[in-house]
């Protein structure tokens, strides 16, 4: 389970100069393909933070995939914006992304470029696009270091009066199969919560992706997964 941007994007409101949040996420996926993912995680815990300044804002969050004996991985991305002009919608954006996990190391991968941020009239619905150069690095065994490129949508909006959130990015990037061969990696993770209150939300994530996880079934070629959860989240 990967995380990125929904708090990207309070960077937008005026008013807001620090948030965190803490999420913890039960994954259906391994119920749902229990050949392709059978060793998939099923729960999810994530740590998510985004603080404003003076020169833009900063956002991490680190997934915590937990297994009943041990944490099985840890894997973050970190990412700074540098605002180009005062009130300009437009942001330089770099950014790193990698972990760790039992059996090793995930492939590491640095990106860079611009992102362009807006909002409605009230900030009840806000977005961003990036379009970034993303280098992939030698990792762990069978990985080599490699040039791409990333084009990044993140999105959040209110609904039923403010009780509810619709949120989540996209992410399109070229990515490289075990052969070589090139191909196009689609994953996105719309979110909805529902605020009990101010600070504890119960929701839903569904990761949709293609050429995106590893398929542990020798006997099939499916490259397309959805993996939904159920959620909690507490936002201090």
């Amino acid at each position: 389970m990967m995380k990125r941007g929904l708090l990207m994007m309070l960077a937008l409101l005026p008013v807001t100069m620090l948030a965190q949040n803490i999420q913890l996420h039960y994954d259906f996926g391994r119920n749902i393909y229990s050949d392709e993912e059978a060793g998939r995680q099923k729960v999810t815990a994530t740590l998510e933070q985004f603080k404003a300044d003076e020169w833009g804002s900063w956002y991490y969050f680190v997934d915590f995939d937990l297994s009943s004996h041990f944490v099985e991985g840890a894997y973050t991305e970190i990412s700074r914006e540098f605002a180009l002009a005062k009130q300009s919608p437009f942001a330089a954006h770099v950014e790193y992304d990698g972990g760790l996990n039992r059996f090793g190391s995930f492939q590491q991968a640095a990106l860079a470029g611009a992102a362009y941020n807006g909002h409605n009239g009230d900030f009840s619905t806000t977005y961003s696009l990036q379009l970034l150069y993303k280098q992939f690095f030698k990792s762990y065994e069978n990985t080599h270091s490699y040039a791409s490129a990333q084009l990044t949508g993140v999105w959040s909006t209110t609904l039923a009066n403010k009780k509810c959130t619709f949120a989540g990015f996209f992410d399109l990037w070229r990515g490289e199969k075990a052969n070589g061969h090139g191909c196009l990696v689609v994953l996105s993770e719309p979110q909805l919560w529902y605020h009990l209150t101010d600070h504890f939300s119960i929701g839903t994530e569904w990761e949709i992706s293609s050429n995106f996880i590893y398929n542990q079934d020798p006997t099939s070629t499916k490259t397309f997964f959805c993996n939904p959860t159920a959620a909690v989240k507490w936002n201090f």
